[in-house]
């Protein structure tokens, strides 16, 4: 990669970090687990920046929240987000960026394969968020699934649609 390109990705992904942690501040308050944007971010960041610059910019956003940076859902930060509730959706944003980058940069570039790749991630993050959230909370698994995956199906469906429907016109203007 030349310097151009570089300097070109290190900018998208510091815009993705920044539209990551803006979604974190779009929170409606949904028992232990918030519904925010910041998912919807997250799987754009694979499907445009692809698989390694999707992954630094999602492990640029965590420790930046980690480090104490108010970025997460509603505006809170620390290490003591990774062991409360949300812990485990956090930490499944780097399996889920990784995959659904890759999966967007292996397949044809349209929206049919990247509503693939971004489902897979969704269901990424909800393998390691629902079972993390069961333990955090110490829920049954029919508890956990109720809390921490029911109520947001629907919204991350429209997520991916508008997240397809982004890119489909992004990546025109970035390439």
């Amino acid at each position: 990669m030349n310097q151009s390109n570089q300097l070109k990705m290190t900018v998208y992904t510091a815009l993705f970090v920044a539209l990551i942690a803006v979604g974190a501040f779009i929170s409606i308050p949904a028992g232990p687990v918030p519904i925010v944007l910041q998912n919807m971010f997250v799987l754009l960041a694979g499907i445009i920046l692809g698989p390694a610059w999707g992954l630094a910019c999602v492990g640029i956003y965590l420790l930046i929240g980690l480090a104490g940076l108010p970025v997460f859902a509603g505006g809170t930060s620390g290490i003591g987000k990774l062991f409360g509730p949300t812990g485990g959706y956090l930490i499944a944003y780097l399996p889920a960026v990784f995959v659904t980058g890759a999966i967007s940069k292996g397949l044809k570039k349209n929206i049919t394969t990247d509503v693939i790749a971004m489902v897979t991630g969704s269901l990424i993050v909800y393998a390691i968020g629902v079972p993390w959230l069961k333990m955090a909370v110490s829920l049954s698994w029919q508890k956990a699934i109720a809390a921490g995956m029911l109520p947001f199906l629907i919204g991350d469906g429209l997520k991916i649609a508008a997240a397809a429907f982004i890119a489909k016109k992004i990546r025109p203007i970035i390439k």
